[in-house]
């Protein structure tokens, strides 16, 4: 896929002609064809004319286009509200003991992958082992130190919300594989913007949601399990589509007291699905998949570097440097990785965020830096117009400069 693509992509989404949008890390823009399915279900809907064969058909379509994504197979996906209903739904499936326990970097964490755990605690005695965060990294040797024989799970984000930085999921799973302990990652950061194969990384579970990367709506998100570890597990709660009723009607129960599991991940599916979300992502993910998920990568990873450097190169400070290995499409500035979610203490980073904001620049402040996340319909000028904004803020801050 060559550079025109992404121009030509550019075009399909309105909410980039707006000035430089770098915080697809809270929510992507939607593209001109996702919008278009959304209209069309509202259409529909607003007509009474919902065709509901039509739409269990495009659940299916789209549940193997997201397999497709992640390298994973239909069966082994299910649909979800939100990251942390994915996480929540897995984790109260697995058959604890008292005395468990879940290894994870809470200081690093969003809530979305913390609370589900500490759930489980009045429920079944599991424990919430925490190990510290390094220079805002999930250090990996911390985290094999913390895994004991009880250790059931560890989990962590594939990329943190803050300050951004690529958690090293393949080297931990290998481990926790030779140790018999699952691994679980909240893809929410990574995924539809870095290329992902389950298979490779060698997890046992996956959550993501659809506002981010996959560039659709709130409520809805996805649910990999692996299909061996999936077949062993009983979802918690259960419903018409997490079972395997062959092809009778929605509504159809046959013989509910001897009920028979879905295959793999299909028994984590609940109740009538979203179905006007579902029909936006389908189109955002088969985006992504013409477009080549390691061009994608290559493309928001390559538009990141520059603006580290950049930034670097004028005085702001990157958070963990603009040649980190572990950076990602999201790039921190400040000093000091704090614990505010959506404010920051310092008064000049604080100040440089009103004047971007003030000029059209869209982002976000998270643990007391400030955050710019890149996505498919960002290109060099998205870089250019904010660097240029950032030297003439400095200007107005001559020993913020000098330092």
């Amino acid at each position: 896929m060559d550079h025109g693509a992404f121009v030509e992509i550019r075009r399909g989404f309105p909410g980039a002609a707006a000035g430089p949008y770098l915080d697809v890390a809270a929510r992507g823009l939607l593209h001109s064809a996702t919008r278009a399915a959304i209209d069309a279900m509202l259409d529909q809907q607003s007509a009474g004319a919902l065709d509901k064969k039509a739409a269990f058909a495009k659940v299916e379509e789209t549940r193997a286009l997201f397999a497709a994504l992640i390298r994973a197979t239909p069966d082994e996906i299910a649909f979800t509200r939100n990251v942390t209903d994915g996480i929540a739904a897995f984790a109260v499936s697995l058959p604890w003991r008292p005395g468990d326990n879940v290894v994870l970097c809470d200081a690093l964490e969003h809530p979305a992958n913390l609370f589900p755990w500490y759930g489980l605690r009045p429920k079944f005695g599991v424990e919430v082992n925490t190990v510290p965060q390094e220079r805002g990294a999930v250090p990996l040797d911390r985290i094999l130190a913390a895994i004991d024989e009880r250790t059931r799970v560890v989990t962590l984000a594939t990329v943190s919300f803050a300050p951004g930085f690529r958690a090293p999921v393949a080297e931990l799973a290998r481990h926790c594989r030779e140790r018999g302990v699952l691994i679980v990652v909240d893809a929410a950061q990574s995924i539809g913007v870095l290329e992902t194969d389950v298979g490779a990384m060698q997890v046992d579970a996956l959550a993501a949601s659809t506002q981010k990367g996959l560039m659709a709506l709130y409520g809805l998100g996805f649910l990999y399990v692996r299909q061996a570890l999936a077949e062993t597990l009983a979802p918690a709660y259960l419903s018409r589509f997490g079972v395997d009723l062959g092809d009778g009607h929605e509504a159809a129960s046959g013989d509910a007291a001897s009920y028979r599991l879905a295959k793999g991940a299909r028994r984590f599916d609940l109740g009538n699905y979203n179905y006007m979300a579902i029909a936006g992502v389908c189109e955002s993910i088969r985006l992504l998949l013409e477009l080549g998920p390691r061009q994608v990568e290559h493309h928001v990873l390559g538009l990141a570097r520059r603006f580290a450097r950049r930034m670097e190169q004028i005085g702001l400070p990157v958070y963990g440097g603009a040649s980190a290995n572990d950076a990602s499409h999201i790039v921190t500035i400040g000093a000091n990785l704090g614990s505010e979610h959506d404010s920051t203490a310092d008064t000049e980073m604080t100040a440089l965020y009103d004047h971007l904001t003030a000029h059209g620049v869209r982002l976000g402040i998270r643990r007391d830096l400030l955050r710019f996340s890149f996505g498919i319909y960002n290109d060099e000028s998205d870089v250019d117009r904010v660097v240029a904004l950032c030297q003439a803020w400095l200007k107005t801050r001559p020993a913020l400069a000098a330092a």
